[in-house]
């Protein structure tokens, strides 16, 4: 088998199966295992050993808790609070991009967001979250460690991206936290509502990271409107028989066809930043829609609610890329005018 179709497989058998794993475990907020199986098993090596799952735990109980210390914060000096989210949100994208740790990133900022929004509601409630995310997380990582056998990395290793350099990480880290934080202001407003499109602005921060202004609007909105198309066919999917053993099948379907668009298995004209935001989105739809079938509530408004607050955010997304592209170009036109100038002064 060719190397790439082995990493397709390797992928795609993972997501889904750590998906079976949590829902028939019956986890809290299970759709979070395959989020995290795609993200930690997206670079094409062997998957970390159970001292580096350790590790990972003990640094994800850190970040995550890092929410908890500004619950206090917000309810006493929300001001203050909001001004070290911003901070910190500048440092967590500064680390993804900088330093090409994503997945280090992605915790930290939602230890920052997520928790500490859902900590106003009530602190035990982000203690039950920070619980939930370490399982699931090491519910995604034991399912690599039962799927990479099965398809073991024999090809040569793909060389990681060169770093960005410092100034540009910083311009890049800036943008993203612009996306993000718009994000946490409304979901403080109404955390148990707006909590999905956390994971929404992380990954759409991600993304607009590699992505440049004239395809920021296709690859951003086209994403998401994708992925909601592709969880409407997945739900219909489910609904001839709903049942674990099939809601595994459709996951390890959906996940071959858009993976193999990841790694260029298949062809298509855009990136693998358009097709991970499209994975990812798909969860962020079908896993809140099955919550919602278990608790009694509506699935078909609560998915029309987050796909209008999905696109908003999208098209804020690139509203605001727009927007700092042009600032930033308009402020390196004027400094060449002045050194053409100076240039000019000397010269004559």
């Amino acid at each position: 088998m060719p190397i790439a179709a082995k990493r397709v497989f390797r992928l795609s058998l993972t997501v889904a199966l750590s998906l079976a794993v949590a829902y028939g475990s019956a986890q809290s907020m299970p759709f979070i295992a395959p989020l995290f199986a795609f993200m930690l098993g997206l670079a094409p090596k062997p998957p970390m050993g159970p001292k580096g799952l350790l590790g990972l735990l003990l640094v994800l109980c850190v970040m995550l808790s890092s929410g908890l210390l500004l619950i206090p914060l917000l309810l006493h000096y929300p001001a203050t609070a909001l001004m070290v989210v911003l901070c910190g949100l500048f440092v967590a994208n500064y680390v993804t991009l900088h330093l090409g740790k994503p997945s280090v990133g992605s915790l930290l900022t939602i230890g920052i967001t997520l928790i500490s929004a859902m900590g106003l509601m009530g602190y035990g409630i982000a203690l039950l979250l920070i619980k939930a995310l370490c399982i699931n997380i090491a519910v995604a990582v034991f399912c690599q460690w039962l799927v990479y056998p099965l398809f073991p990395e024999e090809g040569p290793a793909t060389e990681p991206a060169p770093a960005p350099r410092p100034l540009q990480s910083s311009w890049l880290a800036l943008r993203a936290t612009l996306i993000v934080f718009p994000s946490y202001l409304l979901v403080l407003s109404n955390p148990a509502m707006y909590a999905p499109i956390i994971m929404k602005s992380v990954a759409l921060g991600q993304q607009v990271s590699e992505t440049d202004v004239r395809s920021a609007g296709r690859e951003l909105l086209g994403s998401t409107l994708l992925a909601a198309l592709l969880a409407i066919i997945m739900w219909y999917c489910l609904k001839v028989l709903p049942n674990l053993w099939m809601f595994f099948l459709w996951t390890l379907a959906f996940s071959l066809f858009i993976v193999a668009r990841v790694y260029g298995v298949a062809n298509t004209r855009y990136p693998p930043s358009f097709w991970s935001n499209v994975l990812i989105t798909l969860f962020i739809f079908i896993g809140p829609a099955v919550g919602d079938t278990e608790s009694g509530k509506d699935p078909y408004k609560a998915s029309a609610v987050r796909l209008g607050l999905f696109i908003g955010v999208t098209l804020y997304a690139w509203l605001t890329l727009v927007f700092l592209e042009w600032l930033r170009e308009r402020q390196e036109a004027k400094r060449h005018m002045r050194q053409h100038a100076t240039t000019s002064l000397e010269t004559g």
